[in-house]
């Protein structure tokens, strides 16, 4: 690890310089493939991801689910902010990186001494929270290809406050299986029959969505047969 320090963080002139600093001093790096922390330890440490991927992941007996893929300027560990609260999730690294790693009086220096900080902090909170309203959206949905459409028109409505176009949009298989709820796999083939039908293009992790407007049409075509479903007793609970 690195040095705890009680000692002030003192004034930044640049924002370079306050990362070159904070880094400096509160910098972790880590590999590929490395734990971060484990899921009921006690939680040290809460960590802004600067630079790498890391996955938070979730294991309820043998079964293990992505809640979030994060990226820089993420935010995760927070848990370590609230005393004796241990660790909720398993953090693993996807690639090599650097986070800043601070307890929680450190935290609090960190932000009364560094606006910044304080700003992206906020900022992540508040896009958690449209995130877990999102997911709500998502989760209560049946049909897995509802699930990665109506997914798909929430990210392109954050990438762009006018989504009616075409939008691209940075989302890896993984992270959109972690946001649906549903196996990577699962994800893929909705995406390929997506990408067959012409709703979608794939260019590394990037999703573009060639009309947008097209992509709602088709969400409000599986709200109409889901509603038919319920209605023509598939999937509804039978009659007394």
């Amino acid at each position: 690890m690195f040095g705890r320090a009680g000692a002030s963080i003192g004034p930044m002139t640049s924002v370079d310089e306050q990362n070159e600093r904070l880094l400096a001093r509160f910098g972790r790096r880590f590999q590929a493939g490395e734990v971060l922390f484990d899921d009921g330890d006690p939680a040290g440490d809460a960590f802004l991801l600067q630079e790498g991927r890391v996955r938070l992941i979730k294991k309820v007996g043998a079964t293990e689910r992505s809640l979030r893929v994060l990226r820089p300027g993420d935010l995760f560990g927070e848990s370590a902010l609230l005393e004796g609260a241990p660790r909720t999730s398993t953090a693993v690294a996807l690639s090599d990186g650097v986070a800043l790693a601070l307890d929680s009086p450190t935290f609090q220096q960190v932000l009364s001494a560094s606006p910044g900080v304080g700003m992206r902090v906020l900022g992540q909170l508040i896009r958690r929270l449209r995130d877990a309203e999102d997911q709500i959206e998502v989760l209560l949905l049946r049909d897995g290809k509802s699930k990665v459409v109506v997914t798909l028109l929430q990210l392109a409505q954050q990438a762009s406050r006018e989504a009616e176009g075409a939008v691209e949009i940075r989302v890896s298989p993984l992270e959109l299986s972690a946001r649906v709820g549903l196996d990577v796999d699962s994800v893929k083939r909705t995406v390929q029959e997506l990408r067959d039908a012409g709703h979608l293009r794939i260019i590394d992790e990037r999703v573009e969505l060639p009309d947008v407007a097209a992509l709602r049409e088709l969400a409000s075509l599986f709200g109409i047969r889901d509603q038919l479903r319920g209605t023509t007793g598939e999937g509804a609970e039978p009659r007394r």
